[in-house]
């Protein structure tokens, strides 16, 4: 059931400008699409919670999705320590579902880890073909609690994570490893945790320069994805809507008192840490050292000396944060760096964003008698979209961002527009202001249509990361020149977008000179060299120009055509940056 159009969105939004002011709260929401968010947390990254995602579940829309990433920036090429789960951190996902605040159910991630043979060096002897392998000599394994009324539960226990993504060699059939690792633990749910893809995209670069946006206003690629190439280690779990209710039924529809719940994730360390000679050991109460759930917050809304005390609060808390939200440093930033082009965006009583960050919008994914606290909310009244919008409810598409969080949701160029007026009215919605980005349009490997949804993580072999040309090898100063030869590739339609043409790529001196020419109704068509073939796309090698309006796109790129054609690509097609999900054409480069 669609709730709202965007203009009634932001119409519901200033209306509760009035009504938020009576809670008397006093500082900013933070959590995180947080690689290294908070001072603390940047030293213990296997705590660290990265992001959080919640969706009603695509291919099963009578249950809800969870996924926590921990462990950011995780280099594929971890040997001999790869990267695992921490066996004394403790790691939680938290369900608010009567808009109190706190959590009335949760579920709880506890690993144990064992060295099969602690005389050798390797994490493997030989190929690991079944979790059980007696190649693998890392092994870790996991319980999986659940907490309701105060009372934690066992649901299971001796559930077993998949090893990394080591290589050819080592893990020559790695999702087969991953698939085995699923678990059907009872009641309907289903669990996984291991390593996958960092799921998030983000120019952190350019960001982290002040603000820099490559080439405004941010909405037509450009950027650079800091996260390309690198893992993290995911908690999953899909559970039955009712059984995360308030009443323990699913709701009726969207508009249901039942609808609406909160998520945040969590992980907590014992108090004390003892090291001695070769060992440590935890021991006391837990402490919470990280906290997420809103993408974002904690990285560039919360001032520095807020984001430990964020981590270590509890949702019901949040009054003392409200500050940094109403009086945003982003806007003042904005403002700054690129006032020239946009409407002066509003540096104070941004009331528009405390009702997206603490409250919920009205209408959405507001639950009755919310206490004002930071935390994703989804009303899992609304199914799933039948055709996604990446920009979720400021493009359209209700069953997205801020109702909950999608892996394919564009959720940086989501929150500059927001931070920039968008939901303020149409003067910000009809300026430049709605158009501004990072410049990066999507994942670099695609997600799965299945649970646990994200993607392949990368192996340690052969993976790319932060490059802008995605070049795998380069020539050396003294390197032969290449043989000059020329190569076509047909584009085959896709998704009934009638069009469809041919690459012509002509190597030179530079590299391989990549010509599109199609048919149909093309124009600003983003378009890359994609590893895998078009019946299996894989992450981005290289992003060529857009395709423009005559149907031509030109780029050179530092790629040989041997290089192109001794393993598997493909060129693919977009149908627009807003809508990346959506194939239009597609080509294999073969020799």
């Amino acid at each position: 059931m669609q709730l709202r159009t965007v203009t009634h969105l932001g119409l519901a939004l200033a209306a509760m400008v009035g009504v938020s002011s009576v809670f008397n709260l006093g500082a900013p929401p933070s959590d995180a699409s947080s690689h290294r968010e908070a001072p603390l947390i940047s030293q213990d990254p296997v705590a660290d919670a990265t992001d959080l995602y919640a969706f009603v579940s695509p291919d099963d829309p009578e249950t809800v999705t969870l996924i926590a990433n921990y462990y950011p920036m995780q280099d594929p090429a971890g040997f001999p320590n790869f990267y695992r789960f921490g066996d004394d951190v403790t790691y939680r996902i938290n369900i608010d579902n009567n808009g109190d605040a706190v959590e009335d159910v949760l579920y709880q991630w506890n690993f144990a880890t064992e060295i099969v043979n602690p005389t050798s060096f390797l994490y493997n002897s030989g190929p690991i073909d079944s979790l059980d392998s007696e190649n693998l000599n890392v092994r870790q394994t996991y319980t999986l609690s659940e907490g309701r009324g105060g009372v934690l539960t066992e649901i299971a226990s001796g559930l077993v994570t998949p090893p990394v993504n080591i290589g050819p060699k080592s893990t020559p059939d790695y999702e087969a490893l991953a698939s085995e690792a699923i678990a059907e633990v009872g009641n309907g749910i289903t669990v996984f945790a291991g390593q996958r893809d960092d799921p998030f995209w983000v120019d952190l670069g350019g960001i982290g320069d002040l603000l820099t946006i490559r080439e405004l206003p941010g909405n037509a690629g450009g950027g650079v994805d800091d996260l390309m190439g690198l893992n993290v280690q995911t908690l999953a779990i899909q559970v039955p809507i009712a059984q995360l209710t308030s009443d323990g039924q699913t709701p009726a529809d969207a508009e249901a008192a039942n609808a609406v719940i909160g998520v945040w994730t969590t992980a907590l360390r014992p108090s004390t840490t003892v090291l001695s000679t070769g060992t440590t050991s935890a021991s006391g109460e837990l402490v919470q050292v990280s906290r997420l759930g809103m993408p974002l917050v904690n990285e560039v809304v919360a001032p520095l000396g807020a984001k430990d005390l964020f981590n270590s609060s509890v949702p019901g808390n949040d009054g003392q944060f409200l500050g940094a939200v109403t009086d945003p440093e982003i806007a003042v930033l904005l403002n700054l760096l690129y006032g020239d082009a946009l409407v002066a965006v509003p540096e104070s009583e941004r009331e528009d964003l405390v009702t997206v960050f603490l409250t919920g919008v009205p209408g959405l994914n507001q639950p009755a008698n919310v206490t004002p606290s930071e935390m994703l909310r989804l009303n899992v009244g609304i199914p799933p979209s039948e055709t996604v919008n990446p920009l979720g409810v400021i493009g359209g598409d209700n069953g997205g961002f801020p109702n909950g969080r999608r892996l394919e949701d564009e959720v940086v160029d989501i929150e500059l527009r927001v931070a920039a007026g968008f939901l303020i009215g149409e003067e910000f919605q009809n300026a430049a202001n709605a158009q501004l980005g990072d410049g990066v349009p999507e994942n670099d490997v695609p997600f799965l249509a299945e649970f646990p949804y994200v993607g392949t993580p990368h192996q340690g072999f052969e993976h790319l990361h932060h490059s802008m040309t995605g070049a795998l090898s380069g020539e050396g100063a003294d390197a032969a020149a290449p043989e000059m030869r020329t190569l076509s590739v047909d584009l085959g339609e896709l998704n009934g977008s009638g069009i469809s043409g041919e690459a012509t790529l002509t190597e030179t001196a530079d590299g391989t000179d990549v010509s599109l020419m199609v048919e149909g109704p093309a124009g600003d068509n983003p378009v890359h060299i994609h590893f895998g073939s078009c019946d299996d796309l894989g992450e981005v090698a290289q992003a060529l120009t857009d395709i423009d309006a005559s149907g031509m796109s030109e780029t050179t790129v530092d790629l040989t055509i041997d290089e192109l054609t001794s393993d598997t690509y493909a060129i693919n097609a977009h149908e627009s940056a807003e809508n990346i999900a959506n194939y239009v054409a597609c080509g294999d480069i073969t020799g």
